[in-house]
Parts: structure tokens; sequence; C-alpha cells
């Protein structure tokens, strides 16, 4: 079922909207109403306004536009309000309540009339039991939760079946002083599951890239299927390695299945897995921001050996080859740095230095290399080799991926300016290693294999 009446509303009803703060009515209108359109508090039992709008008793009494409800009222409620949803046209619809499928076989069958009623009255329903969705470029908080405007757009959409985990990843998002396209909590998916919101955020200009949290699905193929179908990068975190079944089942009337049947159909199907929240994120931001790589052949260039030596170990470890570098890029470097600590791949200078900048370039020209990554502690008096690393972007088109480590108060600024050319920068050596960990599964995954003599070329 599409989605657009869900996440590019015209119009919000906020049902249930309360005066009193800290119920959910409150904290959803007073979420909704920052959204540059109509936001409407339906609530039969009130009277008066509520920060400003009139209260009106049913959205079918509604007299103007909206496609969006937000429905804060108890489980029990909720069927006949999506019953008068369809009546008024409204195409969307967002079930804050639990209590349905997650509950057990009554839930259940409250579930079902919803379902029912949602598809006869073409109503795209979120939920229930779902803390919401935000579309922060839009400044659609569509969710009960607080706090959620200081979430900035970015060119991530989240789409996770916990909406703990989605608020999680939004904030943490955030904190790094990136941002999402969208964040969207499932919940049970009564009509709008993963499917759909990949399919509308795929058609998203705004969107660059596509992350999932996954607890379990019952039909595990489709969802596989909507993934390969589209063109939008995907990374999916799927949990459930170990017995969490029963306590999914309670959250999101999630049945987990096989976690190794979900890791051989997304691998099937070309979507790269992690294994951590944090991992989804960055490798994510890797998708979104360079171009896709053309295989998974990853040139190291260090400024320090440690740091080098546990990106290396840990990128073999995810499936990325370091291969070696051709003997003229082996005589430029050697050549731009005499006597330096190690010219093959990884390459290690040993310092930051003038000439750092050129070492960098050259790895990337090199024909064996798909990838770069850089690592490098800062120094003032050096610097970031800005000016090479935008010529990689802008004239090789070659994904570039930046690991430094130095004080934060510097490091904002400087780390700004790389992030600025669309180069995904993190502060530990591993985490730059995980998101390229996801480029090299993209790679792997979607790309054509090399034929026998570029592979032979490339190991010699």
């Amino acid at each position: 079922m599409p989605a657009k009446s869900l996440f590019d509303p015209s119009g919000i009803a906020v049902v249930g909207a309360s005066k009193t703060p800290g119920k959910i009515g409150y904290e959803a209108m007073q979420n909704a109403i920052r959204f540059d359109g109509p936001v409407y508090p339906v609530n039969p039992s009130a009277e008066g306004t509520v920060m400003d709008r009139e209260f009106v008793s049913s959205v079918t009494e509604i007299d103007g536009p909206v496609d969006l409800a937000l429905c804060c009222v108890p489980a029990p409620i909720v069927p006949d309000v999506i019953d008068e949803c369809a009546e008024a046209g409204i195409g969307g619809a967002v079930i804050f309540a639990g209590g349905f499928a997650e509950a057990g076989p009554e839930g259940q069958q409250l579930q079902d009339r919803i379902v029912e009623t949602a598809l006869e009255g073409d109503v795209s329903v979120l939920g229930p039991n779902t803390s919401g969705f935000l579309v922060p470029g839009s400044d659609l908080h569509a969710t009960f939760a607080t706090d959620v405007e200081h979430v900035p757009a970015g060119n991530v959409a989240i789409v996770a079946q916990s909406g703990g985990l989605a608020y999680a990843l939004a904030f943490r998002s955030e904190n790094e002083d990136r941002g999402v396209s969208a964040m969207v909590g499932l919940g049970n998916r009564a009509t709008v599951g993963f499917e759909e919101a990949i399919e509308y955020f795929d058609g998203d200009e705004a969107t660059d890239a596509i992350v999932l949290h996954v607890e379990g699905s019952d039909d595990a193929r489709s969802l596989l299927e909507t993934c390969e179908a589209v063109d939008t990068p995907i990374v999916a975190y799927n949990v459930g390695e170990h017995d969490v079944g029963e306590f999914a089942e309670s959250h999101t009337g999630a049945l987990t299945g096989s976690y190794e049947l979900y890791e051989a159909g997304f691998a099937q199907y070309g979507v790269p897995t992690v294994g951590s929240s944090q991992e989804l994120l960055d490798a994510g931001n890797a998708l979104a921001d360079c171009p896709e790589p053309d295989g998974p052949n990853v040139g190291v260039v260090t400024a320090q050996a440690g740091p080098g030596i546990a990106i290396a170990d840990r990128l073999q470890a995810l499936g990325a080859t370091l291969p070696d570098l051709t003997p003229e890029t082996q005589e430029v470097v050697e050549e731009i740095l005499p006597g330096i600590t190690f010219s093959d791949n990884p390459v290690d200078t040993g310092r930051p230095m003038p000439e750092f900048g050129d070492v960098v370039t050259a790895v990337a020209e090199d024909e064996n290399v798909d990838v770069v990554l850089v690592y490098e502690l800062y120094e003032a008096a050096l610097g970031y080799p800005t000016d090479a690393v935008e010529t990689v972007v802008e004239d090789l088109e070659v994904p570039i991926v930046f690991g430094t480590a130095g004080p934060n108060e510097v490091l904002e600024e400087e780390v700004a300016e790389l992030e600025a050319l669309g180069v995904p920068t993190f502060r530990t050596p591993e985490r730059a290693a995980d998101a390229v960990g996801g480029l090299v599964q993209y790679a792997r995954r979607n790309r054509k294999p090399r034929t026998a003599a570029e592979e032979t070329e490339v190991s010699r």
C-alpha cells in the first residue's frame, strides 16, 4: 500500500489531542504543530483550543486538507478511528497504542480488525505499537517522543522494527553532527512494513541510503525481493543470533525466524549486514556519502602504524581485499617519501607530513584500488590533506573514508571540512574500517566480478 500520505502529508489530525502536558495526545500535538501545514486537534470530549487550534469532535468534521492521522487513543477505540479516517478520505494513520498482536490472541483479533478496515478504506497504517516517525527536512515529527526537533536533516533513512532503536540511531546521528532523511519505527506493521517504507524512501530525493533494523518478518522473501528491486543502497542489522524469539514477539509481534537464513538471504539479495547499531549507522553513512565502489579492494594510507595494523586486520575480517599496489604506484610513493616505513598496502608514512596528501592521491589513482581508507592522527602544524581528498572525490570519483583522533575542539571544525566534501569521517580506526566494510560488502554483492585476468593482475 503506498505510503505517501504518511510521509508526505498535506495536513495532520491529532486524534485524542489533549491539553494536559505529559499525555501522549499533548506531546504528539506539540510535535505536530512544527509541521508547515494545517494541524487539527481531534477530541469529542474537549472544548475550546489547544496550542491556538480549535478542537473538532471527529476527523469527519475537519474542514480542510488532511491526510495523516496520529492516533493517540486506547487500543479498543482505534478500529473506529480508522473507520472514520477511511470515511474522511484520510490516507495515512499512525497508531501509537499497544495491546495488539504483541499482546496475544485478543490483541491479534483487534489488529486484524484494523487491517481489514484499513485495506477496505485505503488507509496506510503505521503501527500499532509504534512511537511514530520523523522527516526532519519537512519538520514532520509524527510522534509523542520529546526533543525530536533536535534531530537534523540528513541523507540516511532509518527503518527499524523497534521505535526505541530507531530513536537511539537518530539521536546518535544528531550527537555526531549528522542527521537523517527520515526515521521510522514500524511497530507491528499492520499495513505498512519494511516493503512499503523501503519503496517510499527509494523514491525520496533526500535519501541516499536506507538502514534497516530487523527483528523478524512473516514474509522474509518479500522483504528481500524489495531490497533487491530498489536502487538505493541498503544495509541491515539483523538481530536474533541467539534466543530472543519470545522477547521479540512480545515486543512487536515479530517472528524472528532463523538468524542464519536471514543472513544468507541478505547476502543472496545483495544487502550488507552488520553486527551492531553503531556499525549500521556508520555503514549507512558511508553508503550514502560515497560513490558506489567498483569492487572490494581497499587501499589503506596511515600516518601511524598501530592504527593501520588494526584497520588492516579488521578490514580483512570483514571480507575486504588489500591488493598489492602496482609497481608504478610503489615507485611514485617511494619518490614522494624516500625511506618510507612501508610503501606497499597499507602505506605507512610514520607520521603526518606535508607530502601525505600526495601519497593519498597516488594510492587512489592505483588501478588495483576500489576504495581508499585514510587514517591520520591530527597534528595542528600539518592539518588534513583536504586538497588531495577533494581531488579523490571530485576528479577520481573513488570512495574515500577517513579515520582520525585528536582534541574535540579542534576536530569539530576540521572534520566538518572533510565531511562537507562527502567524506565520512570516524573517530576510531575500527569504526572507519567497519564503514568501509559496508562498502566492501555492497561491492561484493552488487558488482559484477572481475574477469580471471583482472583478478590475477590485482593479486600479483
